[in-house]
């Protein structure tokens, strides 16, 4: 298990269905797991130097994910990589461009990364996870079921 597949799996706690189509190159939001200093495309921001007052932002949690689901990933996924020592790489100056695993483009592949990983099996406790991804396969049969109002103006009109 890499640090790639925590933040992959944790992908499936940080956004709802629809979240997924903010995490796109160049639009202000993360698209890869990479850190940067005072960059607000990076996953992680520092902001500050060392010798003064530092914090990180993490950039990647949607507004409508559950707030204490989201940041006990964190918290399990950044234990995880303290325990283990992972390197966080060199910070990005342009994250758009840096060579760096892709964060989930779907709720689907999310899920999938959450199915296979044992980082957050043993923080939250496998039958949890399990019981997560019955709940948020529903959420996607229930997405993929509704007509938008922009499948409707793009191909009702034409009949």
């Amino acid at each position: 298990m890499t640090t790639t597949s925590c933040c992959r799996a944790s992908g499936a706690i940080f956004s709802p269905v629809n979240g997924y189509k903010r995490y796109r190159s160049y639009s202000l939001a993360p698209d890869r797991a990479i850190w940067g200093r005072d960059n607000r495309g990076v996953m992680i921001r520092v902001l500050g130097a060392a010798k003064e007052s530092t914090k990180l932002e993490n950039r990647v949690g949607e507004p409508a994910a559950n707030p204490y689901l989201y940041m006990a990933s964190q918290i399990v996924t950044g234990l995880d990589g303290i325990e283990r020592t992972l390197d966080p790489g060199p910070p990005a100056d342009a994250p758009y461009e840096a060579r760096a695993p892709y964060l989930p483009k779907s709720l689907d592949e999310a899920l999938r990364a959450l199915r296979d990983d044992s980082c957050l099996a043993r923080g939250f406790d496998r039958s949890f996870i399990d019981y997560y991804l019955r709940i948020k396969e529903a959420e996607i049969t229930r997405y993929q079921s509704e007509v938008t109002e922009w499948e409707q103006r793009e191909y009702f009109e034409l009949f």
